[in-house]
């Protein structure tokens, strides 16, 4: 089993606090004879505009010495689980859960805000010592 990230507790908090249910802790996937892990799997209860809808969250703090390598490492996974989302379960949208920092930090960057565009990631951008989500970006 992988090692949870650091903030993996407070992004948990933050999706229980806007009335998600935590469905997988972790989110476990077998696709093409590869294993994969996600670091949530949630289902919303109660919002009306996301009612029933599911969701795949992998969580980064970003607290590498350079914010660029992990990008690179969170763009990688992130594209290897979309895809094996899309492969196994269709009906689940993956989330990359950034911290609010480095979303005002590093994702202001045209070329982060360039890349995001191109490959169409998903962002939860999370306060980890609030406990709580600051913005979901489509």
């Amino acid at each position: 089993m992988a090692a949870k990230d650091i903030f993996h507790t407070a992004v948990k908090i933050a999706l229980q606090k806007e009335n998600w249910v935590i469905t997988d802790d972790p989110l476990r996937l077998e696709v093409g004879g590869t294993k994969f892990e996600i670091d949530l799997g949630a289902k919303s209860l109660l919002a009306a505009e996301r009612q029933g809808q599911k969701i795949g969250v992998e969580i980064k703090s970003f607290l590498g010495e350079s914010p660029l390598t992990d990008y690179h490492v969170a763009l990688g996974q992130f594209l290897n689980y979309r895809l094996a989302l899309e492969i196994s379960q269709p009906d689940r949208i993956l989330y990359l859960a950034i911290p609010v920092r480095t979303y005002e930090s590093f994702f202001q960057r045209e070329f982060a805000q360039l890349s995001v565009e191109r490959y169409q990631i998903k962002r939860l951008i999370y306060d980890p010592i609030n406990e709580v989500i600051t913005q979901w970006i489509e």
